[in-house]
């Protein structure tokens, strides 16, 4: 099975892309590198491959800090590239906690230094960097093209002894347009004991498939994750499957009800919520339940107190009704926004959202019911029904750029007879981007049937694990058992 390497590229300590490797089209998604490799590292990814942009145009190491910060947030094995041209840059970058570094100008300029390096820090620490555009190998952060053809660059150091080669098709980088197969498929004809790393055009899971299909060992992906295109398989060995409490807020308490009415006290969010952090949830979801039908904003400082006191990804939800809002819960935080009534309201908002921040901070809460006439969409927290129907609505959500869909089934919520699973099946056939099954849990076998019936990425719950009904660990360890991947 083909290894999924998801990538982090660096312009001034934060999170970005480029188009065919130019720097006049950056486009940044997040602020916060390592929130964002927390978040890989939370989907089950063991391997993080990190470029300093900035470091290939200074030609020395520019963000030490940013890696320093990634490896020290998650276990992740990274590799790093991006401005190593001495031995000096070598030792910064494991001393920061990378694992490997990738060279690759150092290899064309200066064969006989990368030579020393290779023997002296060994195949498993040094990859070999190939970026190639018309057939030759281009150097500098892709500035310069040399006079190098690609297989007989390969050819000079994989017979002394190089393992891992990085191999990026500029013209396809970024363009979201299809890997270059038939570049990686020749390279693998040249040299089949080769552990390639393909870059550069991914844009869905089908191009995932083609160069898993074509024996491609390893592919690293970025822009495709961050534009919501990309949906991982579920596969043993794929990414884990997620556990997420749901912590539904009302005037300052944790609430639960039954289909969206009849709301108890389950207490306080803030220890809830750091309760489940250190139980094992992968995940956690807070709802002001009220903010939309009373047009408040969602409460910052609970926020603030929340991101103070967890070391596990949050989204809020609940009156989000403009940039402003998310701006603001962001910055307190938080590391989702859920938005629902008002982008039923205004379904711009979340091309808006997904523009500014990133698709993998937009997750699009659809609260639906299975009436008389099929499955409708429900505003203000259940209270009044729309006319766009649950799967037309999901899918112009992605369209527009979602990063997720929770999907609230509110003929199951509360009732714990099991998740609305037929429905996730459909979501999950119909859409690339993940699905969170919420609204039924009652017993361990619900979250499995999700899973497995359902074909969803997460599955959401609140009561059963508010009053202690299922502990987060006995859950996970039961899925792990039945042969679902989650992570212990």
């Amino acid at each position: 099975m083909i290894e999924l390497i998801p990538a982090i590229d660096l312009i001034d300590g934060k999170c970005v892309r480029l188009t065919k490797g130019d720097y006049s089209q950056k486009r940044i998604y997040n602020e916060s590198p390592s929130a964002v490799a927390k978040e890989f590292e939370r989907m089950g990814f063991h391997r993080l491959h990190v470029v300093d942009l900035d470091g290939a145009k200074a030609k020395h190491i520019v963000n030490e800090q940013a890696l320093r910060e990634i490896t020290s947030a998650t276990s992740l094995t990274v590799d790093f590239g991006g401005g190593i041209k001495s031995e000096e840059d070598i030792e910064r970058a494991f001393s920061a906690g990378a694992k490997m570094v990738t060279i690759g100008s150092v290899a064309v300029k200066e064969p006989d230094l990368f030579m020393g390096w290779l023997k002296r820090y060994g195949a498993d620490k040094i990859i070999l960097g190939a970026d190639v555009r018309n057939g030759r190998i281009s150097i500098n952060g892709w500035k310069e093209d040399s006079d190098e053809a690609l297989i007989s660059f390969l050819k000079r150091y994989v017979d002394c002894g190089v393992r891992q080669v990085l191999c990026t098709e500029i013209s396809k980088d970024g363009t979201l347009q299809g890997p270059a197969i038939e570049l990686y498929q020749e390279i693998m004809r040249h040299y089949p004991t080769l552990h390639l790393i393909a870059s550069g055009g991914v844009s869905s899971n089908e191009d995932l498939e083609r160069l898993d299909a074509a024996g491609i060992p390893a592919v690293v992906f970025g822009k495709a994750f961050y534009e919501g295109r990309l949906k991982f398989p579920t596969r043993q060995g794929g990414l884990a499957k997620r556990i997420i409490p749901c912590l539904d807020v009302k005037d300052g308490q944790t609430v639960k009800g039954v289909n969206f009415v009849n709301l108890r006290q389950a207490g306080d969010p803030v220890e809830l919520g750091k309760a489940y952090s250190d139980a094992g949830a992968d995940e956690l979801v807070f709802l002001d339940i009220t903010a939309s039908f009373e047009g408040r904003k969602t409460f910052t400082e609970m926020v603030t107190r929340v991101a103070r006191e967890i070391n596990i990804p949050f989204t809020v939800g609940g009156g989000i009704n403009e940039i402003a809002d998310v701006e603001r819960l962001l910055h307190a935080g938080a590391d989702k926004v859920s938005v629902n009534s008002a982008a039923l309201r205004r379904p711009e908002l979340i091309n808006e959202i997904a523009e500014r921040f990133g698709s993998q901070v937009c997750v699009c809460a659809i609260d639906a019911r299975n009436d008389a006439d099929g499955w409708h969409c429900y505003l203000k927290g259940g209270r009044e029904r729309t006319e766009r129907g649950l799967f037309e609505w999901a899918k112009e959500a992605e369209e527009r750029g979602a990063g997720e869909i929770l999907f609230t089934s509110m003929d199951h919520d509360g009732v714990k007879e099991g998740y609305a699973n037929d429905a996730l099946a459909r979501l999950s056939e119909e859409l690339k981007i993940p699905i969170i099954a919420s609204g039924g849990a009652g017993k361990k076998e619900h979250f499995k049937q999700a899973f497995t019936k359902g074909r969803t990425d997460a599955a959401l719950a609140a009561s059963v694990f508010h009053f202690g009904e299922i502990s987060i660990s006995e859950l996970k360890r039961y899925l792990k058992e039945e042969g679902i991947n989650v992570r212990l």
